[in-house]
């Protein structure tokens, strides 16, 4: 087979590319703790859980928290954010600001008709984010 053909298929593998993001791993020093913000407080479902892990339904992705991430986890460059999409920011942030979410500032017109709203998970991390 010719250089950079796949053989079962013959297609092209430089024309090969990544298209979905199926799952986001959260590290957590405290998986009841987290299990508790991520499910009670914001309202994800468990999809499965077993030692040091749940998996949480988030739309088509889903919110993994782990355990053995935040073990392995060293300071990196950048940062993480996890936005929610919401259809009104300002009403996601009143009913979550009335369960105890505590938010880095109101909602706010960020570009256009695009609106946020950022706050943290009880561990600090990542940045989350509603918008709409």
């Amino acid at each position: 087979m010719a250089a950079g053909f796949r053989a079962s298929t013959g297609e092209r593998m430089n024309e090969f590319k990544l298209t979905q993001i199926s799952n986001v791993m959260l590290g957590t020093t405290d998986l009841a703790r987290s299990l508790t913000f991520y499910r009670d407080t914001l309202g994800l479902t468990v999809q499965f859980e077993m030692p040091g892990f749940v998996f949480l339904s988030a739309g088509s992705v889903t919110l993994s928290l782990s355990e053995a991430h935040a073990k392995l986890a060293t300071p990196v460059a950048g940062g993480t954010e996890i936005v929610f999409g919401v259809a009104d920011v300002t009403a996601a942030h009143e009913a979550l600001h009335a369960r105890g979410v505590e938010f880095l500032n109101a909602p706010r017109n960020v570009t256009g008709d695009q609106w946020a709203a950022n706050f943290r998970d009880p561990e600090r991390a990542p940045a989350l984010d509603l918008r709409a």
